[in-house]
Parts: C-alpha cells; sequence; structure tokens
C-alpha cells in the first residue's frame, strides 16, 4: 500500500501552488532550513550510507525515536536544489514509522511537479534518496 504521511502531503501542496522556477525557488529555501548534524553524529561519517547514484555527495543516517524514525542528511550547501530535496525528505518523513516509509510512491514527486524544473539526472538522485531511506527503514523493521 502507498501512502504520503501528512508532513510530507502538506509539502507537496506547497509545491502544486507554485509555477516553474518558483519550485526551484522553494527547494532552495527548504535547502536554507536543513538543520546542521547534531553533535553525536559531527564525527559519526562512516555510520551514514552514501548516495551513490547522486553526482552530489548525499550522506543519509536513520535513528528509531520513539518509534518512529529520524532521518539525517549531510549534504553540500554549494548543491541547493539536492539539499532542499534532502531537508524536504527529513522534513516530511521524520517521525514517520519504518512501514509509512516504505510506502510511499517511489516518483512521490511528480505530484509536486519537480520532474518540470530538475533534469532527469537531479530526479535519478531523488529517486536513489528514497530508496536509501526506504532501505534503512527495512532494516529497522528487519533489526527487530
Amino acid at each position: 500500500m502507498t501512502t504520503i504521511p501528512p508532513r510530507l502531503a502538506a509539502i507537496i501542496e506547497d509545491f502544486q501552488y507554485c509555477q516553474g522556477r518558483e519550485k526551484i525557488e522553494l527547494l532552495v529555501q527548504y535547502s536554507e532550513q536543513m538543520p546542521a548534524l547534531p553533535p553525536h553524529l559531527r564525527d559519526a561519517h562512516d555510520s551514514f550510507q552514501q548516495v551513490e547514484e547522486c553526482m552530489t555527495p548525499v550522506f543519509v543516517k536513520a535513528e528509531l525515536q520513539d518509534a518512529g524514525m529520524i532521518f539525517y542528511f549531510d549534504v553540500p550547501a554549494e548543491s541547493p536544489t539536492v539539499r532542499g530535496f534532502a531537508a524536504i525528505m527529513a522534513q516530511g518523513l521524520n517521525g514517520s514509522t519504518p512501514e509509512q516509509v516504505l510506502g510511499v510512491p517511489n516518483d512521490f514527486y511528480t505530484e509536486m511537479g519537480l520532474q518540470e524544473v530538475l533534469t532527469p539526472q537531479r530526479l535519478n538522485g531523488i529517486r536513489a534518496i528514497l530508496a536509501y531511506m526506504k532501505r534503512l527503514a527495512a532494516g529497522l523493521i528487519h533489526a527487530d
């Protein structure tokens, strides 16, 4: 079953109200909102997974807190669209159960209209980021 958690659905709706270049500007705004890594993870880069399919160095880690997932991303500030997408994924999916993360449709970004403003190469990276998040969710389910 594929469903979109409420916080991610609200973000998608915000993008649906934007047209053309506004979508890129909103991605950049999310990029600027990405929090710094918490102190306990700043020197723990070996515990992150690198999203190999992205040309931009993207690293992701997940932790389980109160049955919900918390995602941490490390993406260079010089890559605002990728960083913005990672920030969207963290904001939209943090607190979701692993099962909810697994239920997000692989092409949910089409509801945001991102395919209208991003290159196919960037879209491949977006799909890869979600795939890694799902892999981390599946790993937490199987760890029980």
